[in-house]
């Protein structure tokens, strides 16, 4: 029987170089480094164009800042500065020309050429513990679910004493966490007393005689009040994280801090000013029917709506909407933006929270008539109240739809009205992520540098290094040639790592550098298993070229094995562990995959040019 050639097909090498090209360019982003830069972006609708630009840049120029350039990244615009310094100062001279209609935030661009950028070429994400972040700080009204809360109570109270027949003189709210309940006799009041006791329990009562007005006072107990403030913030961060997974933002971190502060870290993120732009938003959707039976045009001339209406604008007309909330956003469970039939950008809505019936049975009983989509947005507004800043809450209201009901609408519908398809995509996410339960506001914007600071980011590198120097120190010796051409499929690997976590967009921390130094031993293990199977068949007298052939392919099933059971610890340490765990078992799972490529494929390729198809009658082995 004839001795195997070792010989690949042509396809064969031109995949793996193709490969190996591909690897070096999609790697090739990570050399070049960040700008320091201010990223502009506008709000609710207001675009950010040449006039912008103009206008910032007379600012800067104006405030001797000088910048590296200038560009449009989609909806943004983008200042690119050389030091942090620059950067510091120019979002502050920015902020201050272009006003609060423009969100102006803190970035690091990407130092990568356009060439590559066409690619779709980008450098990794790094996490905080090596390259930082941003960090927010928020503040959430959680005094206004207060409020809320025991306004929906003062209605629940006073409809359950009608329904039990318990006359009242009057029903008021005294303070934030308060009702006061007013009657004429001592009796009344001892029955509504027992009865409150009893059904409101997380109310301390009290009972005031006052001469002829006898008074039942409710104080929501401080147990109640830290179980509302606890429950708003939880849902607050609920929701926060839902925005995060919807920015595509790996590794944030939401936690609370104090009685009603969250704090998000966001590392490595690449548009910070949208990430400011979504989190603090506090927005939701109200469906309306429109009021056709009175005269918009006359209750603007007059100055009043009719009653349970109220006037709006729409498209430069006034129009008035029935106070009625036929739905709201708290029940879309899905939300995603597209294109309609006309071409126009639209989102398309699926209900489930509970208020469907209501929404059909009102669209059914108003067949032929308009009904408006209300965009409704709270918003913080700073100011200086005896030289403390204090933060009040204005709700702004605006009409985003108006589309006449053709027929009973049902679970699944369109929002269309939309003016671009990135009001409709960022609507989108807000609906699917949910509506904050209370207003926030970002009180503190910082970017934040390494935790672990940077002498642990150098050992961090040095480790790769030091592990990779001494394992092709240790192959180059122990197996001569064939040690130095799996050392060169070493650092393929290596290179197949980077590009590929790059292209997934994967977050890098400190724990996926130690991934990366174990996948090193890893990769070069399954050489040693292949060089020792070919000196066994050597020592056992088989000619070179069968030698090599039975090597490869003996090791082959022992190293696929060995890789696969390590794949599966890694995909649990990914279901099951925490952010930390998730970043080595990333680094690993991908370092696996690229070792079987390279350990296998790529020193077999490169030994096939070397010895394929010749008589041999050694090879460089080692001892």
């Amino acid at each position: 029987m004839a001795a195997p050639i070792n010989r690949y097909p042509l396809w064969k090498y031109v995949l793996i170089v193709v490969v190996i090209l591909m690897a070096f360019v999609y790697a090739l982003p990570n050399l070049y480094g960040e700008y320091f830069a201010v990223q502009i972006m506008g709000q609710s609708g207001t675009v950010v164009d040449n006039k912008v630009m103009e206008q910032a840049t007379d600012a800067l120029k104006a405030a001797n800042v000088s910048y590296y350039d200038e560009q449009f990244q989609g909806q943004t615009l983008l200042f690119r500065f050389k030091d942090m310094d620059s950067q510091l100062k120019a979002k502050g001279v920015i902020q201050a020309s272009l006003g609060d209609q423009y969100i102006v935030a803190l970035n690091l661009s990407p130092a990568t050429p356009q060439w590559l950028k066409s690619l779709n070429a980008m450098p990794m994400k790094l996490g905080l513990d090596l390259r930082g972040g941003v960090h927010f700080l928020l503040q959430v009204d959680v005094d206004s679910v207060m409020k809320q809360r025991v306004e929906g109570d003062l209605r629940g109270i006073g409809q359950a004493m009608r329904d039990e027949r318990i006359r009242y003189a009057g029903i008021t709210r005294k303070s934030d966490n308060e009702v006061q309940l007013l009657f004429r006799s001592a009796e009344t009041l001892d029955t509504a007393y027992a009865y409150s006791v009893s059904h409101y329990p997380e109310f301390t009562w009290t009972k005031q005689p006052s001469g002829k007005d006898f008074i039942l006072s409710g104080t929501l107990a401080p147990v109640s009040m830290y179980q509302v403030h606890q429950e708003v913030l939880e849902q607050a961060m609920n929701t926060l994280r839902n925005r995060v997974n919807e920015l595509g933002v790996s590794e944030a971190i939401v936690q609370q801090q104090g009685e009603s502060r969250i704090s998000v870290d966001l590392p490595g993120i690449q548009d910070t000013a949208e990430a400011k732009n979504i989190l603090g938003k506090t927005a939701t959707l109200e469906f309306h029917i429109v009021d056709v039976e009175h005269s918009a045009a006359q209750a603007q001339k007059d100055g009043i709506a009719p009653p349970d209406t109220r006037l709006y604008s729409y498209e430069g007309q006034p129009i008035l909407l029935k106070n009625q909330i036929v739905l709201r956003g708290a029940s879309i469970v899905s939300a995603t933006s597209g294109f309609g039939e006309d071409g126009r950008p639209n989102v398309s809505v699926r209900l489930g929270g509970g208020s469907e019936s209501l929404f059909t049975k009102t669209t059914a009983e108003n067949i032929g008539k308009p009904m408006s989509v209300v965009f409704v947005e709270v918003k913080s507004v700073p100011r200086m109240q005896d030289g403390k800043q204090v933060i009040d809450y204005q709700t702004d209201r605006k009409i985003i739809s108006v589309a006449t009901i053709q027929s009973a609408l049902g679970n699944n519908f369109q929002i269309t009205g939309l003016k671009t398809q990135e009001e409709a995509r960022t609507l989108a996410l807000l609906l699917r992520a949910g509506a904050l339960p209370a207003p926030v506001t970002i009180i503190e914007e910082r970017q934040v540098g390494p935790s672990l600071g940077e002498q642990n980011i150098r050992m961090g590198i040095l480790s790769v290094e030091v592990g990779m120097g001494l394992v092709i120190v240790f192959m180059a010796l122990y197996y001569g040639l064939m040690g130095v051409i799996a050392n060169v499929a070493l650092v393929m690997n290596l290179i197949l790592i980077v590009a590929l976590l790059s292209l997934l967009g994967a977050t890098l921390t400190l724990p996926g550098i130690a991934g990366i130094v174990l996948t090193v031993a890893m990769a070069v293990d399954a050489n040693v298993l292949i060089f020792e199977r070919i000196r066994e068949e050597i020592r056992r007298g088989l000619g070179m070229q069968a030698s090599i052939h039975a090597g490869y392919e003996h090791a082959f099933v022992t190293i696929l094995d060995a890789n696969i059971t390590t794949l599966i610890v890694m995909l649990i340490l990914f279901s099951l562990g925490s952010g930390v765990v998730k970043g080595l078992a990333i680094t690993v799972t991908v370092g696996l995959i690229t070792s079987m490529f390279t350990a296998i494929t790529g020193t077999r390729a490169i030994v096939n040019l070397v010895y394929g198809g010749r008589n041999l009658k050694r090879i460089s082995i080692g001892i």
